[in-house]
């Protein structure tokens, strides 16, 4: 899981010699320990082929979209921790693309380690696991020369961000397009609010807010016979290792957006949070509600807020104030000294971020959307660090914490990062503890 990436320096690829190239580095000295029959790829044509890492709801749409492309394209390899989850998503893909699903069963891996052998067997990765493994599973398969498609959030501390930085530099040496899951950067009416927020429609953007405050998700109850890894792997979403945070894995939309919109980056954060209703052991280790003050490098403020309490207000928006004017991002609505509203169109943003991404592959285009997505990322692991601490969080102490929080070994009887009391319930950040804020600063 810890290899390092090698350098390896790739030609120009064009439309037809990609997958040959890519075959080589893949039946090469990158992957020297597999069967050169599970390396290999044909190149006699345009087949673009895929893999699935993680065959939950949001990987099961991802390859929907990916198979829902233009050109040949098929699904050849999928891998889960779960078997049942892989099946599942496995049957829905073969009602929906019959002809573009080839996963026959000594293509379909299952377990922790599972990811390196779907890898190795095609063009195009689809990671879709729980955030955590996304910077080893990345990593991975950039090592193997793959093209990338992976979910949001891309990490959730600081050593993965910079996991997925380099590895997002070695990809361009590679010349291997890399999508990340934040959609709006690919949806017609966010293009065309941001390019005219940058042009200057409302002038100076002096102050934004975003929110994404909601009633939250599933629950999935612990199973007879589980154990702590297994368990917490199955509920990934309460657990900080796992998913970042719900401040990680759903607000890191609208933060990317304010960050799209601020054409920059925060450079510290300060905010307060908590555990107020969520408070069952069925909901792990993470808060309910965090609200999180970002200031940039021009002094301006974000404020986000991002909540999962049912029978509350809801909103999902993000909203800029300028010195001409404001605008509701998300609405696509400029009010001021030149108003403006959208008018319709664009294709549903998931499709077209799949449209844009295999159209970069089979035409070469520059594509690397994983820098923006690490940092993105790494914007929502700022706000979580202020507001379990209680303290202010500096973007760059951030990005170079040793804070890792991922286990030391992967396997399901291997010891889980954080384990419950003889209660069951698990511990739950405290801010401004001085033994909590060594363990998250």
């Amino acid at each position: 899981m810890n290899d390092t990436i090698r350098p390896n320096t790739p030609g120009e690829l064009n439309r037809r010699s990609f997958l040959k190239t890519t075959s080589t580095v893949v039946g090469g000295t990158l992957l020297g320990s597999l069967p050169i029959e599970r390396g290999a790829h044909a190149a006699a044509d345009d087949t673009v082929k895929v893999a699935l890492i993680g065959c939950g709801g949001r990987g099961s749409g991802a390859a929907d979209q990916a198979l829902s492309t233009k050109g040949s394209v098929r699904l050849v390899a999928m891998a889960d921790a779960f078997k049942d989850r892989l099946q599942g998503s496995l049957r829905n893909l073969q009602k929906q693309h019959k002809e573009r699903v080839d996963v026959v069963d000594d293509r379909q891996f299952v377990g922790l380690d599972a990811y390196k052998q779907a890898i190795a067997l095609a063009d195009v990765v689809i990671l879709a696991t729980p955030p955590g493994f996304r910077p080893i599973h990345f990593e991975e398969a950039i090592r193997q020369g793959k093209h990338v498609f992976m979910e949001k959030p891309v990490a959730v501390d600081g050593p993965g961000v910079r996991r997925v930085l380099a590895a997002a530099e070695e990809a361009k040496k590679k010349n291997l397009k890399v999508g990340v899951g934040l959609q709006r950067h690919h949806q017609a009416g966010y293009i065309e609010t941001v390019k005219r927020l940058h042009d200057g429609a409302i002038g100076d953007i002096t102050s934004m807010r975003v929110y994404w405050n909601g009633d939250g998700v599933w629950v999935r109850p612990r199973k007879a016979g589980q154990t702590e890894m297994e368990y917490q792997v199955d509920n990934w979403y309460y657990f900080t290792w796992l998913s970042g945070d719900h401040i990680c894995e759903q607000h890191i939309h609208n933060l990317d957006v304010a960050n799209w919109v601020k054409n920059g980056y925060p450079v510290r954060c300060h905010g307060m949070g908590g555990r107020q209703v969520r408070t069952g052991k069925e909901y792990g280790e993470i808060y309910d509600h965090h609200a999180v003050e970002y200031e940039y490098a021009d002094g301006s403020r974000v404020f986000s807020q991002c909540r999962h309490i049912r029978g509350c207000w809801s909103s999902v928006s993000e909203y800029a104030v300028g010195t001409k004017g404001t605008c509701d991002v998300g609405a696509y609505t400029i009010r001021g000294q030149n108003p403006w509203r959208f008018g319709s169109g664009g294709k549903n943003p998931y499709q077209q971020e799949h449209d844009d991404f295999f159209d970069a592959i089979r035409n070469n285009k520059p594509f690397n959307e994983a820098e923006n997505g690490a940092k993105s990322s790494l914007t929502a692991i700022i706000g979580r660090m202020a507001t379990y601490s209680g303290k202010v969080i500096e973007w760059d102490k951030a990005l170079n914490s040793q804070v890792d929080l991922m286990p030391k070994i992967f396997a399901w009887d291997a010891p889980a990062p954080v384990q419950p009391n003889a209660d069951g319930y698990y511990p739950v950040p405290v801010p401004g503890s001085p033994d909590w804020v060594k363990k998250i600063i």
